[in-house]
């Protein structure tokens, strides 16, 4: 009897302890219901209160109805005026807290733009547009301006870059006094200076490097208005939408307000075409070169051997960049590569710590480190080795469908010290047999390595490259194999052509159109000519195209500088696509100034896309939050039941 008692008990007691386990499994999810919070924290109070007048806080403490938290405060949070040693901001609990470590100016009004970086703490609803003020004498300023700035080049958005006004109109403010008042843009590059005064101003972007507010740096991208900026007032109405889903409209409001004057100016920011110039570093990667590594395009330098000594400049062959800045030395005299080291006097153009530029000398040293054997020190091969011929590479641009504008591009390893041009041949197939082709061989002016050979292509028909073996020598020893390559020049049928009429252009100054690919990158250029400019044999697909008031006339955009007073050249951008077809001729008309520029770079070419704020709809997520929890009550109590029938077998 007993052990029956004993085994009821052990049964009844196994059975509890699986319901209290399946009870707690099935509900270990939240419980459902409740709003979802889409609402940003609301102010309650504020120490000193909002637009208080004579003080001189500290400390400053504004709370909120719930816990908020500030996102990269020293980022998106602006004083203004700005400060030389920089606030704290921080947030605890319900409150946002602004320490001011700087002396306040008398008679001042000081701003708090705290932007987008305040939210609640749990669901990060931003507190959008959200501005402390107080003003330390018996007026709050309460005027603003706002705009945009774009880079001056390719109008794309400038992000994080300072805005300051000067009320000192002299051109040495900006390069000798702090800002009075500041921005900063937002991702789409734009800005609101606040708590200005009445009176005239001058306005400026700045990329300031050393956090002094002020142009001092050549170095920092900038912007100037050329114009005096009065800020003023007016009153205004627009039409504001209470959804009440993401589809429906609930109501529309007709909403009064004070519109704050000027509000589209556009700031073009550039770097000035100064650059600190020195030699960064030099280099012997090979016995018979010398490379030299500029900081900055700049003029080519003088120099001389000390070790070897030698006379003339006949010793090497000098190669640059097309940026100027990187000047290769082949040495031609074999008495010279042979030496280990070689020991350079050198005199080029260096920046000092004012941005003057004045002629350095330095003596350079390039040293050869030198592994096993070394054929250009006359070693021979060892007995049974076999004799390894290394042939004088060559490069083309020759692809085996060729397009009807290209010429073709020849690089060589090495400097060339015999061509004859007699062994290069072009040929084209006529009726099965091939023909020489005519051609314009043309050396390149900065690298002694390439060749360009300039027909007159027939399209559609069928070419053939040939180089003879040993036709081209480089000072080294090296001899090219024979080398053949064919190609078809595409036909005609496969090329569009795109004439547009420009309007729009300030009279008597030269432009240029370049058309580019998706990637904003130009890949073909025309000079406007009677406001028409054309382009011949493009490929089919779509183009985009910018186009640049040339103002000095020298083929390529050309920066500002603030010192003399000199803006960017101003550019264009089409503010839609041509769709350029196969055997097509394309006529489009373009007013330049029929769309504003801040609007005229299209998004699909722009690099810098703001990150766009989803729209949250609260409906949508409180029900897939209560289905997720019917689902987790589910799961949970699917496997509350197997854990028990588990432990009861």
């Amino acid at each position: 009897m007993l052990h029956k008692i004993f085994t009821f008990l052990s049964w009844l007691f196994l059975l509890t302890v699986a319901a209290v386990l399946c009870h707690s499994c099935a509900n270990m999810a939240a419980p459902a219901g409740g709003a979802y919070d889409v609402d940003p924290p609301v102010v309650r109070r504020a120490t000193p209160g909002f637009n208080s007048l004579n003080v001189s806080p500290s400390r400053i403490e504004i709370e909120f109805d719930e816990n908020i938290k500030i996102e990269k405060p020293s980022e998106k949070v602006i004083v203004t005026p700005p400060q030389k040693n920089m606030p704290v901001i921080r947030s605890a609990g319900r409150r946002a807290i602004v320490e001011l470590n700087d002396t306040l100016l008398p008679n001042t009004t000081y701003t708090i733009d705290f932007t987008d970086a305040l939210a609640d703490n749990n669901e990060a609803n931003p507190l959008e547009n959200f501005v402390y003020s107080f003003s330390t004498g018996d007026r709050l300023d309460t005027l603003s301006i706002s705009g945009k700035v774009l880079t001056a080049e390719d109008l794309e958005p400038v992000t994080g870059i300072y805005v300051g006004v000067h009320s000192n109109n002299h051109d040495t403010a900006f390069t000798h006094i702090a800002f009075e008042r500041i921005s900063r843009t937002d991702s789409r590059g734009n800005f609101t200076v606040r708590g200005m005064a009445p009176g005239k101003y001058k306005v400026f972007a700045l990329n300031d490097l050393n956090r002094d507010y002020k142009y001092d740096n050549p170095q920092e991208n900038t912007a100037f208005l050329d114009s005096i900026i009065i800020p003023s007032t007016m009153p205004a109405v627009r039409q504001d939408t209470i959804f009440q889903d993401s589809l429906t409209i609930d109501t529309i409001h007709t909403v009064h307000y004070t519109r704050f004057l000027p509000d589209d100016l556009l700031l073009r920011s550039f770097l000035s075409d100064f650059q600190r110039q020195y030699l960064q570093k030099h280099e012997r990667p090979e016995p018979h070169r010398l490379n030299l590594f500029f900081a900055a395009p700049t003029a080519k330098p003088t120099f001389f051997l000390l070790d070897p000594q030698t006379e003339g400049d006949d010793w090497y062959v000098a190669e640059q960049s097309a940026k100027n800045d990187t000047l290769m030395l082949w040495i031609t005299d074999s008495l010279i590569y042979r030496q280990d080291s070689i020991r350079m006097k050198i005199n080029y153009i260096r920046t000092d710590s004012l941005n003057k530029n004045y002629i350095a000398t330095d003596t350079l040293n390039f040293n050869m480190r030198r592994t096993g054997r070394d054929p250009s020190r006359g070693e021979k091969k060892e007995e049974g080795e076999e004799e390894q011929i290394k042939f004088l590479g060559v490069n083309s641009n020759i692809q085996s469908t060729f397009e009807l504008y290209n010429p073709i591009r020849i690089e060589f390893e090495q400097p060339v010290a015999a061509f004859d041009s007699t062994y290069v041949q072009l040929l084209t197939e006529v009726d099965s047999l091939f023909e020489a082709v005519p051609f314009r061989l043309e050396s390149d002016s900065l690298n002694p390595r390439k060749f360009t050979l300039r027909p007159r292509w027939i399209p559609g028909g069928k070419y053939k490259l040939l180089i003879d073996s040993a036709a081209i020598a480089s000072p080294y020893g090296l001899w090219n194999d024979k080398y053949e390559q064919s190609f078809t020049v595409k036909l005609l049928d496969q090329y569009g052509n795109l004439e547009i009429s420009v309007s729009g252009l300030p009279e008597g100054k030269p432009a240029f159109v370049e058309l580019l690919d998706k990637s904003d990158k130009p890949f073909r250029k025309s000079h406007v000519k009677a406001g028409r400019v054309r382009f011949q044999d493009l490929p089919p697909g779509e183009v985009y195209a910018r186009i640049v008031i040339d103002e000095n006339d020298d083929g390529i955009w050309t920066t500002g500088n603030y010192e003399e007073g000199r803006q960017p050249e101003e550019v264009f951008y089409y503010p839609g696509k041509f769709v350029i077809r196969a055997y097509s001729d394309h006529a489009e008309d373009w007013n330049i100034r029929s769309t504003p520029v801040r609007e005229q770079k299209p998004l699909e070419i722009t690099k810098n896309k703001p990150e766009e704020k989803k729209r949250r709809d609260p409906n949508l997520e409180r029900e897939q939050q209560q289905q997720n929890q019917k689902s987790s009550s589910f799961s949970g109590m699917g496997t509350g039941g197997s854990g028990a029938s588990s432990r009861m077998q």
